[in-house]
């Protein structure tokens, strides 16, 4: 069975580091250090140089990832067209296939596909589009995108302006009721990962802070215990 980001979990934030940021030519490795390190899930950008001007991982590569580990596989679909390719990525073993909101499509058949495949459901929103435009899709999906920088490539700064997104998300998820989990996805490091926290977020992309130096373990260690502070800022506050 394909691993899944539904509760219940250990972690009450999730850390995905992001595979484009690892070294290619290692990939297992860089797959299996972040397992045995604690990362709660990974997270694959498929760029098709169409919607983005970069070109990045298609459904082998995501078959190749699945088979290196047992963590849930958070597929960021950053494509043109992406109904042509949900079967392709959820039989290769997506856990959550994240598609963005401006891609081409109607939203809501966009949703009834991938349910249909039985994997989870996410959609991602770009910086420049505002939270109102995904706001009625909440009820729906299973994991909310807030991208922090301009998707298509790794290492770009954190823009903060996704904060007061985050904050309008988080106050309509938990308005509602729904178990939707907020993902930010850009720029995540230790620095930002308290910001994001305590505005809500709960699964962190983090890319070049988990791969970029250093090991990973304790990469990872260090974005948790950064997530957490941001997390108990965010329970004293309420």
């Amino acid at each position: 069975m394909t691993p899944t980001l539904v509760r219940p979990r250990k972690n009450p934030v999730w850390l995905a580091p992001s595979v484009l940021s690892a070294d290619p030519g290692a990939l297992g490795d860089a797959v299996k250090a972040a397992e045995e390190s604690g990362a709660d899930a990974l997270h694959v950008d498929v760029m098709d140089g169409h919607f983005v001007p970069n070109i990045s991982f298609g459904p082998s590569w995501v078959q190749a990832i699945r088979r290196r580990t047992h963590l849930p596989l958070d597929i960021h679909l950053m494509i043109e067209e992406p109904l042509r390719y949900f079967e392709a990525f959820a039989k290769a073993g997506g856990s959550t296939l994240v598609f963005h909101v401006e891609a081409a499509g109607e939203a809501p058949a966009l949703i009834r596909a991938l349910r249909d495949l039985g994997v989870g459901v996410g959609v991602a929103f770009r910086p420049e589009t505002p939270f109102t435009t995904v706001e009625p899709l909440l009820s729906r999906v299973d994991e909310l995108t807030v991208m922090s920088v301009h998707p298509g490539f790794s290492g770009q700064k954190f823009l903060p302006e996704a904060l007061p997104k985050l904050r309008a998300a988080r106050s309509a998820i938990d308005r509602e009721g729904l178990s939707v989990e907020l993902s930010v996805d850009g720029g995540v490091s230790v620095e930002t990962a308290p910001l994001v926290t305590a505005a809500g977020a709960t699964f962190l992309v983090c890319g070049n802070s988990v791969f970029g130096g250093g090991t990973v373990g304790k990469n990872l260690e260090e974005l948790r215990a950064a997530a957490e502070l941001g997390r108990r800022q965010r329970s004293e506050v309420r």
